[in-house]
């Protein structure tokens, strides 16, 4: 491995160490000194018919002075209570006062009390008192979480989160009735691909982490700071609209109950990489905290040409020539190691301070780091000409922070939230193979680092201006970098008719194609929004409604530049193209003066673009009946869209979208009785083109064996939609629900391929017209009703499963090989089953997770390849923890993909709705049967954690 960090760099990263490790011990010494022997009493207090939070109501310990009001959040916190049994007054203005029994507060605990309170009919409203205990009213709360929102939705909070051994948002989405997770972190919802689906934080919408396709990767929020999350199936008009599968809301702590500090260090293990050989390129200590430090960039000395006509005149200057290509980096190395376990550890930090004033200040932070090593030691590429094989490897480096500031006094709060999020990718191919179209055997490297950088920071405010009027505002700033420095790619062939004689593989290092190049990019964006709420609580037609508005926006702008550059040999050398990569670049054989330095960077090759959506809304919260409640509204949306670039002709290309959509929604629900909903629903979405997919940057992807560009001529997508419900809670944390939904797609965004060429190109498309419907089945229930022990009662099984019909006409711009089809994504049916146990007081939960996705298109197919799929794979996942030393320690073990089921991508010549290799059809005139794309597996994941609360 080399090690190239300055001893400058070095001395900085040493004195931060020891200051942070030196704030760490201070920390938890501290915490440890002024531990408290009371304990406190913590919760929110909400209506009852609405869930809406009461702002302003008093928690009292019975018989004494000691009470506090609820803050803007509808929160509360009771401090300084001596160990032992109470009972609480919760009272508000026009609401029955609630009495609580047997409430039992711990010694430095915080105990959770969520309270519901109902209006009052009583004009004599001191005399209105309702009992409950402890234990009923937390079944209560759970109830009004599950049954009164708005929406056809799903959703887990902090208190279910905190109970399960789930470490990041992608973990915990896999609990959510109806949400499919591939690759642990995108998130896919009623079978519709993640470019249908949409996701905020703590109420700003979330940048896409992936430079070639709308998705958010989850996995990067700690689920430990997690308060809630909610993912909407229909729409209302507060709700961004672009979204067609759901809109998920992850909304993360700021005011903590108490103050800790907590670590957790875990190690994983992959089967088929730990402990096994591993191949690299160089690699640098910066790699490791997830930069790649300058190392790979393009070089920025004068000397070095800036763009194509500067590089072409180096043909000129023999020695200005040496001296650019000795500034590159030199980067061929091939390393060799056994790859060791993963590393996951986490540092959180959590601090409260009561103020004399009434007001509350807290601090939630925490730090997280991954490392992992793993391989793809057979990934198998068999279609039309080719036949390869590649092994692939890949060093990944994660770093995360989050740090959220709240200050909450009496009925205003102000959160100052910022997430960080840093992933170093860097990958070695290796492929060996035939390819059949040029007669040829071949070997190919490829060496490719990415690195990812997610800056997110937001302000939002709280604010009841009156009994009846709340207004909440927020403005965020998100920064995305995407840098790709020093993609390098080198193939060594040799004719078919050599095998079996001494003939060496030879470099194709004469001229620079796209195949083999040195390929460099950045990408920055920079993402601004604002918006404003305005809530009251209004009396229409005799009953309390709110009536809620809001005005909003967001600017998007993104700058992308990329260079092709290469080291071409001046005249064909056997000798020389003979020689192993590791010589095959020497600088002996630069000095000579026998390499050039060439670049084929187009003027496609390079975009920026910026839009502008903004908003408003209006909706009514209306109770019609004592039964009905309606949700109704509507939202407009204007945006605009400029991007400019050129075309390969050095034309200026400029791409202009103006859209302006008004979008209406109406949610009905029909309380039948307290345990059950009917719901119905109509609203109308929309899905826009990303600006990637508007580009004409055409990249050539060395594993799809193809190029990937974008279309200028894409449109925006508008969906109606409809949705029934019939829901059913038998009890707490209980659901039996049954679904039925329709979608029609209006210039559905969907992948496809245009084959007419040689080398086959993966663009987008907008189909005219798609339709899209299907039935959710939902069971969430304890087994206790088999037998009543305590061994079924902590036993919870959960399922659910969703069928789909979609159809989709192909359009007419060329012949394709189907006229119609399901929508790219779209999987004719989903399964989520899980077995969760629960014991020793919930310090002991097991957990076991299934889920298989049905055959979906991955990219349309055109005259020549037919569409790619997607075969099911079968998915079982295994989770452990225990708690234990007083609920401050917890070990934890994880068990992901236990099965290894392959992927596998395929072209479905046989149109058979399988995999069959063996059967043959005509297509075209020729026989073909079904050939791979892809096919690999990844590996059986065991980790083990251990964390520990001070």
């Amino acid at each position: 491995m080399v090690i190239l960090l300055p001893e400058q760099i070095t001395g900085q990263l040493e004195h931060y160490f020891k200051k942070a490790v030196i704030t760490i011990f201070c920390v938890v010494i501290s915490t440890v000194l002024f531990a408290q022997t009371t304990g406190k009493l913590s919760g929110k207090v909400s209506d009852r018919k609405t869930g809406e939070t009461i702002i302003g109501g008093t928690v009292k310990v019975q018989g004494t002075r000691t009470a506090v009001s609820t803050d803007v959040d509808g929160r509360y916190t009771l401090v300084g209570l001596a160990p032992g049994k109470y009972t609480f007054e919760v009272s508000y203005i026009g609401y029955s006062t609630k009495r609580i029994t047997d409430v039992e507060i711990k010694a430095n605990t915080v105990t959770p009390l969520n309270i519901v309170l109902e209006e009052s009919k009583d004009n004599n409203l001191s005399e209105v008192v309702i009992t409950s205990s402890y234990k009923k009213e937390s079944v209560n709360t759970l109830y009004l979480q599950q049954k009164n929102r708005a929406v056809i939705s799903d959703g887990i909070s902090a208190d279910m989160i905190n109970r399960s051994p789930d470490r990041s948002t992608g973990d915990v989405l896999k609990r959510v009735s109806g949400t499919t997770i591939q690759d642990n972190k995108f998130v896919i919802v009623r079978g519709l691909s993640d470019r249908y689906n949409n996701a905020s934080l703590d109420n700003s919408s979330l940048p896409s982490t992936e430079p070639n396709r709308k998705a958010f990767s989850f996995d990067i929020v700690p689920a430990g700071l997690i308060d809630n999350i909610v993912v909407s199936k229909t729409a209302t008009p507060d709700l961004n609209a672009d979204f067609a599968g759901g809109s998920i809301k992850i909304i993360t702590k700021d005011v903590p109950d108490r103050n800790f500090f907590d670590i957790s260090l875990g190690t994983g293990y992959n089967s088929q990489s730990t402990f096994k050989d591993f191949f690299y390129g160089p690699r640098y200590t910066e790699n490791y905290f997830g930069f790649d430090g300058g190392h790979r960039q393009i070089p920025t000395s004068s000397k070095f040409p800036k763009n194509t006509a500067a590089t072409e005149a180096l043909r000129f200057d023999d020695a200005k020539n040496i001296t650019a290509i000795n500034q590159l980096p030199k980067v061929w190395k091939i390393g060799q190691e056994s790859a060791p376990l993963s590393q996951n550890h986490q540092l959180s930090l959590g601090q409260v301070k009561n103020f004399a004033n009434g007001g509350k200040f807290g601090m939630i932070a925490s730090l997280t780091y991954r490392n992992s090593e793993t391989t793809r030691p057979d990934v198998e590429r068999d279609y039309y000409t080719y036949d390869y094989d590649d092994r692939v490897n890949t060093f990944s480096s994660n770093i995360g922070a989050m740090a959220n500031f709240s200050y909450v006094k009496g009925k205003n709060k102000i959160a100052f939230k910022n997430l960080y999020n840093r992933i170093l990718d860097d990958k070695f191919t290796y492929r060996e193979g035939t390819d059949q179209g040029r007669s040829t055997d071949l070997r190919y490297y490829a060496f490719d680092m990415t690195q990812k950088g997610i800056f997110k920071t937001s302000l939002d405010g709280d604010h009841q201006v009156t009994e009846k009027n709340k207004i909440t505002w927020t403005l965020s700033y998100s920064n995305i970098l995407n840098n790709q420095p020093d993609q390098r790619k080198i193939g060594y062939q040799r004719s078919i008719s050599d095998r079996g004689t001494d003939k060496p593989f030879l470099a194709a290092n004469t001229a620079l194609t796209k195949e083999n190049n040195r390929f460099f990019s950045d990408l920055k964006e920079s993402i601004y929004s604002g918006a404003v709420n305005d809530i009251y609580n209004i009396k229409l037609f005799d009953k309390s409604t709110i009536l809620k508005g809001g005005l909003g926006s967001q600017y998007r702008d993104r700058d992308f530049a990329a260079r092709l550059m290469g080291i071409t040999l001046k005249q064909a050398d056997q000798d020389i193209q003979s020689r192993p990569l590791s010589t095959l670049y020497s600088t002996a054989l630069i000095n000579q003066g026998l390499y050039q330095l060439s670049e084929i960077t187009g003027n496609s090759d390079k975009y920026d673009a910026h839009s502008l959506t903004s908003f408003g809304y209006v909706m009514l919260d209306q109770p019609i009946t004592e039964k009905l409640r309606a949700v109704y509204g509507v939202r407009a949306e204007q945006f605009n869209l400029e991007l400019n670039s050129r075309g390969n002709d050095g034309k200026a290309i400029q791409v202009k979208q103006d859209y302006l959509d008004i979008l209406p929604s109406v949610n009905l629900t029909y309380a039948l009785n307290p345990q059950s909903n009917f719901r119905a629903s109509y609203y109308r979405t929309l899905a826009r083109p990303e600006f990637r997919e508007l580009a004409p940057f055409d990249y050539y992807d060395y594993e799809l064996l193809g190029n990937v560009s974008g279309n200028q001529s894409l449109k925006r997508t508008l969906i109606d939609n409809a949705d029934l419900r019939y829901e059913i809670y038998p009890a707490a944390g209980q659901v039996i629900s049954v679904s039925a939904f329709y979608k029609h797609f209006n210039n559905a965004i969907e992948p496809t391929i245009y084959d007419q060429n040689s080398t086959p190109a993966f663009s987008y498309f907008n189909t005219p017209k798609a339709v899209n419907y299907g039935l959710e089945l939902e069971f969430r229930h304890t087994l206790d009703f088999i037998y009543t022990t305590d061994f079924f009662k902590n036993m919870t099984v959960y399922a659910n499963g969703t069928l789909v019909k979609s159809k989709v006409t192909n359009p007419t711009d060329q012949a394709y090989l189907r006229t119609e089809r399901p929508m790219v994504g779209q999987s004719p049916y989903s399964v989520n089953a899980g077995l969760q146990y629960n014991a020793l007081s919930n310090n002991l939960n097991f957990s076991a997770l299934f889920n298989r996705v049905g055959k979906r298109i991955v990219n349309v197919g055109g005259q020549r390849f037919s569409d790619v799929w997607e075969a099911p794979r079968n998915v079982i996942d295994f989770q452990a923890g225990y708690r234990f030393y007083k609920n401050k320690a917890q070990v934890k073990l994880n068990v992901n993909d236990i099965l290894n089921n392959q992927s596998l991508l395929y072209f479905d010549y046989s149109n058979d709705n399988k995999f069959n290799p063996e059967k043959e059809v005509i297509v075209n005139g020729n026989k073909v049967s079904d050939e791979i794309l892809s096919r690999y597996k990844t590996g059986t994941n065991i980790s083990l954690s251990l964390s520990y609360s001070f």
